[in-house]
């Protein structure tokens, strides 16, 4: 449960951040609904996110990965459709928008995953 946390902690963040940096990306929604967000975030990104890398599978080998990119901005879009149909006042503009969002969420995302599984990291080694 608290990893679970900690993960949609960290998404809310990135997601905060790519509001605040990103032009296309708006929220005018309540305080919670960044909350909300965050949780609609995780659970596209559970759910299907695996079933898109699935079927996109060639696409992902053929460049190397890079198709990654184009995936993690679909995710955002997702996120950007179900939380508007939930009133929650977020908002991705286009493609472009999402994809330079999903770039940054997922930078945000990795940095903050690598400090805080760091300092578990040392408190397993000091045990």
């Amino acid at each position: 449960m608290n990893k679970l946390f900690i993960t949609w902690l960290i998404n809310t963040i990135a997601i905060m951040l790519a509001i605040k940096f990103v032009p296309g990306i708006t929220f005018s929604g309540e305080w919670w609904g960044i909350l909300l967000t965050g949780i609609v975030f995780g659970i596209v990104n559970t759910f299907i996110r695996p079933i898109f890398k699935l079927f996109a599978l060639p696409l992902i080998i053929f460049s190397l990965g890079l198709f990654t990119f184009v995936i993690n901005a679909a995710m955002l879009g997702i996120t950007s459709w179900v939380s508007e149909r939930m009133n929650l006042g977020f908002h991705v503009e286009g493609f472009k928008s999402a994809f330079i969002g999903a770039f940054l969420i997922s930078i945000v995302s990795l940095a903050l995953s690598c400090l805080v599984n760091g300092g578990d990291r040392k408190r397993h080694l000091e045990s």
